[in-house]
């Protein structure tokens, strides 16, 4: 049974939130799920911009030895997953992140180097860019219009293809993903073509669709999965390379969006260490055989004479939550087995699992509808939570002590 402070009352609090329009809206001042309900036309506009730019430089007889993305936090680093994960491990060349302010020692004048940067500003993207165009690499920059980065291609003659900067980079991930897939694309590192980033589109306008602030958690995907979340700690594992960038954007997107701890990982290489976590504190365990507190007060002695404290005013426990992200199309038969197993390993431990899937053929349509609902969730979580999604104020103090 639920107490009036446990666990359950938590979960109904949050729901209570989340079914509330108006709170939900003065919730999100900024409009954080507006911008996420905007990666459709992210999509539809960042297609439109790469066909009006001047991509000449890019052509199949010109294919570099590696692609290299060099781009750090929000949506940059994790459009240089997308580039992967929707290449595969089939693409004639090496497709890498870099995420720091050098480059890889090995990267040079036979590489691709794409800048990327919402903002166009970005400290450690601006000097990759540098470094990049010093070693002689062929250097794309993709960011905000009159941005930093764009004067730096300007300089060196390099392509620039400009982007929405509207939003916080961390909404605006497909904004900065379709033009790398396009660069691919021309490349004749990949196949997508515009009926595929249509179908990707409307997959998100219907995952934006079910989870409008109007539609109730019952049947708000995007509520539900966050009301999941509420009080546990997620360990989210994708069983492909695809859905581990999934998991790793869900990560990301709870400590950005809702400030919440995660850890993510992916199959089969979690089950090899994380798994241990099963057995660890934060795993719920059998109920301790102590004697009940009411015969001895508010203490009991143990064996060794000392006091136990049987309310410490600690509060209720948090426990883990197993998030599995499947993608069928793509998994080793090996993993899926894996998978179905870690999944009933975890509920046999009263460890309790949410399982999502990738849903379609191409790796962008699949990997579109999973985000979506994801991104979704992370700020349900915060507004349930009484959390402004917008602001990451640790970040701007952590710059102001670097600066």
């Amino acid at each position: 049974m639920n107490t009036p402070n446990g666990p359950g009352a938590g979960i109904a609090l949050a729901a209570d939130r989340l079914d509330d329009p108006d709170l939900v809206e003065a919730s999100d001042p900024a409009g954080m799920l507006r911008q996420i309900a905007s990666s459709a036309a992210q999509v539809r506009t960042a297609v439109r911009t790469c066909a009006e730019a001047d991509l000449s430089a890019l052509r199949p007889d010109d294919r570099p030895r590696a692609i290299v993305v060099a781009g750090t936090g929000g949506g940059s680093a994790v459009a240089g997953e997308v580039l992967a994960a929707v290449c595969g491990t089939g693409a004639p060349v090496q497709v890498t992140g870099s995420r720091g302010y050098q480059l890889p020692g090995w990267v040079g004048a036979a590489d691709l180097v794409v800048a990327v940067s919402g903002s166009g500003s970005t400290q450690e993207t601006l000097a990759a860019a540098t470094e990049a165009a010093r070693r002689g690499c062929h250097l794309v920059a993709v960011g905000g219009a009159g941005s930093p980065l764009q004067r730096i291609a300007e300089q060196v003659r390099a392509t620039f293809i400009p982007v929405a900067s509207a939003g916080m980079p961390r909404s605006t991930l497909w904004g900065l993903s379709v033009p790398l897939l396009v660069i691919a694309e021309r490349l004749g590192v990949t196949r997508i073509g515009r009926d595929v980033y249509e179908e990707a589109a409307a997959a998100m306008e219907d995952v934006s669709h079910q989870c409008r602030p109007s539609s109730e958690s019952f049947v708000n995907p995007g509520k539900s999965l966050a009301l999941d979340l509420v009080g546990t700690f997620p360990l989210i594992w994708g069983s492909s390379a695809l859905a581990g960038v999934a998991a790793r954007r869900f990560a990301s997107q709870l400590n950005a969006n809702a400030k919440y701890p995660a850890v993510a990982g992916v199959l089969p290489d979690a089950s090899h260490d994380q798994v241990g976590v099963f057995d660890g504190p934060f795993a719920p365990g059998p109920e301790p055989d102590f004697p009940e507190a009411e015969d001895f007060g508010e203490t009991a002695e143990d064996g060794a004479g000392e006091t136990i404290d049987f309310d410490d005013g600690a509060g209720e426990s948090v426990s883990l939550r197993l998030m599995l992200l499947a993608d069928p199309a793509a998994e080793h038969p090996q993993v899926a087995k894996l998978r179905e197993a870690v999944g009933e390993l975890a509920e046999q431990r009263g460890i309790r699992v949410s399982r999502l899937s990738t849903d379609g053929e191409h790796p962008l349509r699949r990997l579109a509808g999973l985000v979506q609902l994801i991104d979704y969730a992370t700020v349900y979580l915060a507004i349930a939570s009484g959390i402004d999604p917008f602001p990451v104020t640790a970040i701007q103090d952590m710059k102001e002590r670097i600066a």
